[in-house]
């Protein structure tokens, strides 16, 4: 229970803190660093209990990867997507009304590979520095998988809206960000990303 808990409190914060800083009055063109920022200190802080996913398609490709319960694979979907409904909620509660501008897709296909790419590079990033023997003990994952959401929503926010989370994708569907007809290709390219994260993971790191 324990670790559902720190799941959902790490989520709730880092979709409370997307929908803060992007919508209006925002935090403008920076709002990707305190995004990214607020990953990297939910991780710092919740890492050591749950793992610090904060993310389904990280727990995805965790388990893929043998590093996580098969029985906390559904609890940790449950206690994330809950926080990011209920950051979605407290965020239209205190922020400006009708504020929310959805992103319009150019295409259903940009937006896909979009979400898969940097998808792929976090669970990679996440694979390789938080659950590897090689970096076992670390003291910089935590900043490691922070930066590299950071990257991918200067990235491609433009593109996809840098979900790289089918948490994030809920919360943003459910603050206005995003349309709901989108919804298909966020979560289908995040998933398709962890899964092809962990294959090459365990493809290169062998039995680690």
């Amino acid at each position: 229970m324990k670790k559902y808990l720190v799941e959902f409190i790490g989520t709730f914060f880092l979709v409370f803190t997307v929908g803060a800083t992007v919508i209006a009055p925002g935090a403008g063109p920076l709002a990707p660093i305190a995004i990214g920022a607020s990953l990297m200190v939910m991780v710092f802080a919740g890492g050591h209990i749950s793992g610090g996913h904060y993310n389904p398609a990280v727990t995805l490709a965790v388990w893929i990867r043998g590093r996580c319960d098969t029985r906390d694979v559904v609890p940790y979907w449950f206690a994330q997507i809950a926080a990011a409904l209920a950051a979605a909620w407290l965020v239209g509660r205190i922020k400006m009304p009708g504020a929310a501008q959805p992103l319009m897709l150019a295409g259903w296909k940009p937006a896909f590979v979009a979400e898969f790419l940097f998808t792929f590079a976090l669970c990679w990033v996440v694979l390789n520095v938080a659950t590897s023997k090689a970096t076992m003990g670390n003291h910089f994952y935590g900043v490691a998988i922070g930066m590299t959401v950071m990257v991918g929503a200067f990235a491609v926010g433009s593109v996809s809206g840098g979900a790289f989370n089918p948490a994030v994708a809920t919360g943003i569907t459910r603050m206005g960000l995003s349309l709901w007809s989108n919804y298909w290709v966020l979560v289908s390219g995040e998933a398709a990303g962890a899964i092809a994260a962990a294959t090459v993971y365990k493809v290169v790191n062998g039995s680690d």
